[in-house]
């Protein structure tokens, strides 16, 4: 795994810090494939209920490191260029979309370009209150690579995701979270330990229900009603067996915490 990247995993919970600060850390491609590699793993592991992705410094990621992938681009063929994102960029929001555990960005400063694309891949999106937001693709003459295009406008709307993508200018944490491209902002000397509360939250919970609903809701997005609800209602069917399900209707009855095995 590349130097650039930390993957540190205690109760159920993985955390996966973007750690190349003295370049706000734009990745490189060895970082986006060791990032990648650190998804993959988490996705593998039995140990790992929850993903938290975060950034080292003053600085969540500013997108594709400039000298080597866009540089270096502008001797590549179109093919090329498309090979190179395809092959290493496009591995993260894919692992994701194939991740039914719960993944959650810490955005502790700017997410930029490629950054936020990567950002709004995850499931939630919690930012420190200095953090900055930009779609600067067009500023460079280029389009959304990572997957911007396609999430943006289903969090915050089309027309607002068009205005952030043709303009590429920056919004604040503030204004992130009233248009919805955000959950929550807090304090930036708050962010990783509230962020890590709602982790632990979700870590402690119904294991196969959290995988089930993230399923629902990504599989229900743009899709037909008739089909969300005949998923829905198999699923339910299922989880009513489990044990957890049963754990949780005893605990409700004895007054107490419900204590979930997963299963």
């Amino acid at each position: 795994m590349s130097d650039d990247i930390r993957l540190e995993i205690a109760d159920r919970i993985a955390t996966i810090t973007l750690d190349r600060p003295e370049r706000r850390n734009a990745f490189t491609r060895s970082m986006i494939d060791a990032w990648a590699a650190a998804l993959a793993e988490c996705r593998a592991r039995e140990d790992v209920h929850v993903v938290v992705v975060t950034g080292a410094g003053k600085a969540f990621c500013s997108g594709g490191d400039i000298k080597e992938l866009m540089g270096e681009g502008l001797e590549r063929s179109a093919a090329e260029q498309r090979a190179l994102i395809g092959e290493h960029v496009h591995r993260i929001p894919l692992t994701l979309a194939d991740m039914d555990k719960p993944a959650i960005a810490a955005i502790n400063g700017a997410a930029i370009g490629a950054g936020l694309d990567l950002a709004l891949a995850m499931d939630l999106r919690f930012a420190g209150a200095s953090a900055t937001f930009a779609e600067t693709y067009v500023k460079v003459g280029l389009a959304p690579g990572a997957g911007g295009a396609h999430w943006l406008p289903r969090l915050v709307g089309q027309a607002k995701a068009l205005e952030l993508l043709w303009t590429g200018d920056a919004i604040d944490a503030a204004g992130a979270e009233r248009i919805g491209l955000v959950n929550r902002v807090w304090p930036d000397d708050e962010l990783m330990e509230r962020t890590m509360s709602l982790a632990r939250r979700l870590a402690d919970g119904p294991t196969l229900a959290i995988r089930a609903i993230k399923r629902l809701v990504r599989d229900g997005i743009g899709g037909d009603l008739r089909a969300g609800l005949d998923r829905a209602s198999a699923t339910y069917g299922v989880l009513g067996g489990s044990a957890d399900h049963r754990e949780a209707v005893e605990a409700f009855v004895a007054k107490r915490p419900p204590r979930f095995s997963g299963a």
